[in-house]
């Protein structure tokens, strides 16, 4: 059956195999159809095992309680209620789910409820598994456990043993991110476990109320010593400070010492009297520069600032001169731009100026003189008050030391009273909470018996069994495709070989299955008769005798690739190779060869394997006489051959009677070139059966005379490795392959092997086009010396 194309450009024999980087969902699901009996079968396994676990399971009873973690239930007893952060509530939680956990809270409820005499709590029915688990516990305290010889050890071990029973079988867990506490406990009988789980939370409230109590007794006695402590040390310390004040002479008045407050005072004064000196100096300076400039300059280019009291009045005389000063040079100009300079006007304008320059220079003069005293006295009263604060810095100094002594006594009288304050505080509130104990929890969900089994949960256990063993079954696939290193499909060869693929061959059974002796094994293991004689040369007359069937058409698609590919070439020589023995390429090569000649062709068929040759023992007639005696020179070939009556196919068997070590050299050597080429002349098609490519180098050496070659490859039984690394070490061989055919295909789980949309999945709709139905046999004696 063809699945191939030719194209005839030329082909590059061995690229590496391409790989996808992308999920190839047609693969996974051409996978998951070829595994999915595999998974069925492992679902079917894992659902028989879930049912197997219900049964011999015995139902548990789970009854549950709520436990509020309530702090506010305190406050008739506090004061103050103090508000926890979020990680700190958190720790809380925690904390209360360990105590319900412990040891002592469960020995508390064994106690209660008398547990330790319980049968039915101590011996529940058990699962296998349990039994197991239990027995291998009981043979672990038996060797690691001394003699009990101390009264009342029984009673104690049956504690301890009711204890570890209840806290298996208890469950505490926080309920999402609130204050609530879940607390189950499960057993085999409903009653039992509804009383424990309310026997949990009686004992966890009475826990609770004795743990504060408890802790605030010890806390009333510690702290009631502890105030008569420090009673005694607080008064003794504020003795201590006020002797020392007294002693010192350290009085003070709101707070302070007298000597603090003067000095502060003359600091305020120095810093006045600083200020008023930088300011007297700075107007002193400013004037003297105006003087120090000359009169001319001084009039026409200083600025007299305004300034307020005496010193203001003068100023304003200067501003008024200056300002008649700027009047009289103005009219002097005008004047002497238009009478001229000697004009008697205009010269009486520059005598006023003048004076007027000596007066403001004058006045200039004296204010420069009034600001330099005013800042002598300035600076004067400056020097005193800096003279007194250093005299009284001198003074404190010397009381330093008692200072410091003074500032330590304080410091430690306060500490004490600080202390001592807080305590009494403590001892209040402990004091009121011992007379008002509360627990800060309540129950919010009195537990109930249970009315229906907590587990096994039937549907649960069978939809879980159901999907492990899917997922078994999947992983199992998982391992087979991993592990499937063969050819099953055209596009296999393609990607793997770069090769054309011409199609598959179905598996040949029944009437044409051959049983050759095990003492002459063949090449072809598609052959194994009964009868040598008889049955084996119909297995090598398949496509002869059904000449409509799939199989006789793959062969049509040989020979049509070998004439797209060889169109130019006469008598044209086709080698059929494999790469494993017993792929079948024997009997493909003779099908081929007879529907050759059976279609009218002159075909020559030659047996060229020497060192195996299956062809010739799968003949009906036993030849004594072969292809080797016609390359040694004993005789000529064509007195060798036989010929098919019904089709005219020319056979040149190979008759070996020892072991020969040189075969490569006979079918590669003059004689055999020789004989091809007469072989050309005579024949249209020369078809050469030649020993695999994995055990011998025959049919490398034979390459330079093969105008093309067939690859036989077995479906789901040749590695593709192997094969890609046969032909990228015979690099010729690799060139001329014309193609490869898949030998023994299973057509029925071909289609699985497929992806979706390939040729391999409409196979069924090509069985109208074939007919597999046998023609009449002619006689058995078909063969006749040529």
């Amino acid at each position: 059956m063809n699945q191939g194309s030719f194209p005839l450009n030329n082909r590059v024999p061995m690229p590496p195999e391409a790989r996808s980087d992308f999920i190839d969902l047609d693969a996974l699901l051409a996978a998951a159809r070829r595994q999915a009996r595999l998974a069925g079968l492992f679902a079917l396994a894992g659902l028989i095992l879930g049912v197997a676990y219900l049964v011999v399971t015995p139902p548990q009873y789970t009854a549950s309680t709520r436990i509020l973690l309530d702090d506010s239930l305190t406050r008739f007893a506090q004061d103050k209620q103090p508000t926890q952060a979020g990680t700190q509530a958190d720790s809380m939680v925690l904390s209360e789910v360990e105590i319900l956990k412990s040891s002592r809270l469960a020995r508390a409820v064994v106690v209660a409820e008398k547990l330790q005499a319980n049968e039915a709590f101590l011996n529940p029915p058990r699962s296998p598994l349990g039994w197991l688990k239990s027995t291998a516990k009981s043979l672990a305290g038996f060797f690691s456990s001394g003699s009990e010889d101390e009264p009342g050890s029984v009673e104690n071990a049956k504690i301890g043993r009711a204890i570890g029973l209840l806290q298996d079988g208890l469950n505490a867990e926080r309920v999402g991110r609130s204050l609530v506490i879940d607390l189950s406990f499960t057993a085999s009988d409903p009653k039992l476990a509804g009383s424990i789980a309310r026997a949990y939370a009686n004992a966890y409230l009475s826990d609770h109320l004795d743990a504060n109590f408890d802790a605030t007794q010890r806390a009333t006695v510690w702290l009631q010593g502890r105030l008569d402590e420090l009673r005694q040390n607080s008064q003794k310390a504020a003795l201590e400070v006020e002797q020392f004040r007294t002693a010192h002479g350290l009085t003070a008045a709101s707070g302070q010492l007298m000597s603090d407050q003067q000095l502060s005072d003359l600091n305020k004064q120095l810093i006045l009297a600083q200020a008023d000196t930088a300011n007297a100096f700075a107007r002193y300076n400013q004037f003297k520069s105006i003087v120090d400039s000359g009169s001319d300059n001084a009039v026409k280019n200083a600025t007299i600032p305004q300034e307020k009291g005496a010193g203001g009045n003068n100023s304003s005389v200067i501003n008024d001169m200056k300002s008649r000063y700027l009047n009289i040079s103005k009219r002097e100009q005008d004047i002497s731009s238009r009478f001229g300079q000697d004009h008697p006007q205009a010269v009486a304008l520059r005598r006023e100026q003048a004076d007027l320059t000596n007066q403001i220079f004058a006045e200039l003069q004296r204010l420069t003189e009034s600001y330099r005293n005013e800042y002598q006295v300035a600076k004067s009263r400056e020097d005193s008050l800096r003279s007194n604060v250093g005299d009284l810095a001198g003074q404190n100094s010397q009381t330093s030391e008692a200072q410091v002594e003074l500032r330590d006594l304080e410091q430690k009288s306060q500490a004490l009273n600080t202390l001592y304050q807080s305590f009494l505080s403590r001892y209040q509130e402990a004091s009121q909470q011992r007379s008002f104990p509360i627990a800060e929890a309540r129950v919010i969900s009195q537990a109930g018996n249970p009315v229906s089994a907590s587990s096994p949960r039937k549907a649960m256990v069978l939809g879980l069994s159901v999907v492990l063993g899917l997922f078994a079954g999947a992983l199992a696939g998982a391992v087979q495709e991993f592990r499937e290193r063969f050819f099953r499909t055209g596009e296999d060869v393609r990607d793997v070989l770069d090769l054309n693929f011409l199609g598959y061959l179905p598996a040949i059974g029944g009437q044409y299955a051959d049983a050759r002796p095990r003492a002459q094994p063949a090449e072809d293991d598609t052959a194994r008769p009964a009868s040598a004689e008889t049955v084996t040369p119909r297995i090598l007359r398949v496509a002869i005798n059904q000449p409509a069937s799939s199989f006789a058409e793959t062969l049509r698609s040989v020979k049509l690739a070998s004439d797209v590919v060889l169109h130019r070439t006469a008598g044209k020589v086709i080698g059929f190779v494999s790469v494993l023995p017993r792929e079948g390429k024997t009997t493909v090569a003779a099908n081929f060869a007879g529907l050759l000649a059976a279609n009218g062709s002159r075909t020559l068929l030659i047996d060229a394997d020497l060192r195996n040759p299956g062809l010739s023992r799968g003949l009906s007639l036993t030849p004594d006489k072969g292809l080797v005696e016609a390359l040694v020179g004993e005789q000529r070939w064509q007195s060798a051959c036989l010929v098919d009556r019904k089709t005219k196919l020319v056979i040149l068997p190979a008759v070996v009677r020892r072991r020969m070590s040189h075969t490569s050299e006979l079918i590669s050597g003059p004689a055999m070139a020789s004989l091809i080429e007469e072989a050309r002349k005579s024949f249209d098609y020369v078809v050469v059966d030649l020993p695999p490519l994995g055990p011998v180098v025959d049919a490398k050496a034979f390459a330079p005379l093969a105008d093309g070659f067939v690859l036989v490859a077995e479906w789901g039984a040749t590695p593709r490795v192997l094969v890609r690394s046969a032909l990228q070490a015979d690099r010729q061989i690799a060139a001329k392959t014309l193609g490869v055919v898949l030998n023994r295909t299973d057509m029925k789980k071909l289609a699985h092997y497929g992806l979706f949309g390939g040729a391999e999945h409409y196979l069924d709709r090509y069985a109208s086009y074939y007919v597999e139905q046998t023609v009449a046999e002619p006689d058995p004696k078909r063969m006749e010396t040529a």
